[in-house]
């Protein structure tokens, strides 16, 4: 037996070859990577990576390793205590914008516009005024982030039946405000986790870091099959507001966008967690990225003395009904699946022009996504964390085995996210 790489890997095998010690012996975990194979006689442990081998390429055999695709094991949303209904926030807001507004009806129609029936708020509406700049607004989210962002994933491990000390991974993704030293190594003060934990903060993702989020954990365990990743996203929107900001983006912004976290807990194919589960569970069989060429000033921030002001493209549904098909067909085609194929979705609502764009884009029947419409109606849009919220909505339904979903979402780049997932 001959390979290209066998150093730190996490791939066993078994000979039954005479000929051949009997000691199990390591060879690498990488997707797609050829192995040259002298005998065909091999078995593989159960829970590693097997081989694909081509028996026309005898007395050499040409196999190619491929990785089991990890599995999401529970989602858990958690949202602060500050609840306000639609009507509130825009009463308290004409108060705000009363004296330079010219016309506050218009203001009450972006707002109704958009479909939210109310949000949570990281604080209490009147403490809003008191901040002043960059600096109060992020340490008002350093304080509850960490706070809530600790809640979140200490439920999201409990419901999984984990403790904090078996994660080997832990990511956060955010864009509402910036901590260093970092969120997760704020939360892992506050919990049992090994010191050796691995770290991976996201920050510029936007909307898209949900779903970017679940990729990158997964990438990580699909090479290692045996260990537990963290995913966990904290966007306190309401600290972004510019208040002395009147453009029709931080208007629409101030009625769409609410405060939330929501963790995911994920396994590689080989851990105990996945082999004694009682229900079907996703895996995550495949991703991709997009960005898409010069389309910077499509959506992001632009850091101003005050925060964050918010940069917010009208043309962000017409974009999404012409230019996301195309990249999640070729994603589906690379796994013999068509769009027709996909019984689960799970799709970020950006708003209700947005989710209508997508159905329509992607030629879907109306009420496909009536999911997302759900979560954006109950809490606003709460940038990465909303795709994870659908997932967790998502999660407490039976999905047959064998079932493909696909969760998506976009953000500023701009770009676009796929996950494929098949329930088993």
């Amino acid at each position: 037996m001959q390979q290209k790489s066998p150093e730190n890997s996490n791939l066993l095998y078994q000979s039954n070859s005479p000929t051949e010690s009997a000691e199990p012996r390591r060879f690498s975990a990488l997707a797609a990577q050829n192995i040259l194979c002298s005998r065909s006689d091999v078995q593989f442990l159960p829970g590693f990576p097997t081989l694909d081998v081509n028996r026309d390429q005898a007395p050499i055999l040409i196999a190619t390793v491929t990785s089991p695709a990890p599995y999401i094991l529970t989602a858990r949303t958690m949202l602060p205590e500050h609840y306000y209904s639609q009507d509130e926030l825009i009463s308290a807001l004409k108060d705000l914008w009363a004296a330079r507004f010219f016309n506050l009806d218009r203001l009450e129609r972006f707002h109704r516009n958009v479909l939210v029936g109310g949000r949570h708020m990281a604080l209490p509406l009147d403490e809003y005024r008191q901040l002043k700049g960059l600096q109060d607004h992020n340490d008002a989210w350093i304080r509850v982030a960490t706070e809530l962002g600790d809640k979140c994933t200490a439920a999201a491990l409990q419901q999984a039946d984990i403790d904090s000390g078996a994660v080997d991974l832990f990511a956060t993704t955010s864009i509402t405000g910036l901590a260093v030293p970092s969120l997760e190594s704020r939360i892992m003060n506050r919990q049992a986790f090994r010191s050796d934990c691995k770290r991976l903060p996201l920050f510029g993702l936007g909307c898209l870091g949900g779903a970017a989020g679940l990729a990158r954990v997964a990438d990580t365990l699909q090479g290692r099959p045996d260990q537990i990743g963290l995913l966990l996203s904290v966007e306190l929107c309401s600290l972004t507001l510019q208040q002395e900001d009147l453009s029709v983006a931080n208007i629409v912004s101030s009625g769409l966008f609410g405060d939330g976290s929501a963790a995911v807990v994920l396994a590689g194919a080989g851990h105990q967690l996945v082999s004694g589960r009682k229900k079907t569970l996703p895996q995550i069989l495949a991703t991709q990225s997009v960005l898409f060429p010069q389309t910077e000033r499509i959506m992001g921030w632009d850091i101003v003395d005050t925060g964050f002001k918010v940069v917010l493209d009208p043309g962000v549904p017409e974009f999404a009904e012409r230019h996301l098909s195309g990249h999640l067909q070729a994603l589906l085609s690379r796994h013999s699946l068509q769009i027709n194929d996909i019984d689960v979705w799970i799709a970020h609502p950006g708003g209700p022009k947005v989710i209508d764009a997508m159905e329509s884009g992607l030629g879907l029947a109306a009420g496909t996504l009536d999911l997302s419409r759900q979560s954006l109606a109950e809490m606003g849009n709460l940038s990465s964390a909303s795709v994870l919220n659908i997932l967790d909505r998502q999660l407490e339904a039976d999905v047959p085995a064998g079932s493909y979903g696909v969760l998506m979402a976009m953000g500023p780049g701009f770009s676009a996210e796929f996950l494929l997932l098949q329930w088993n």
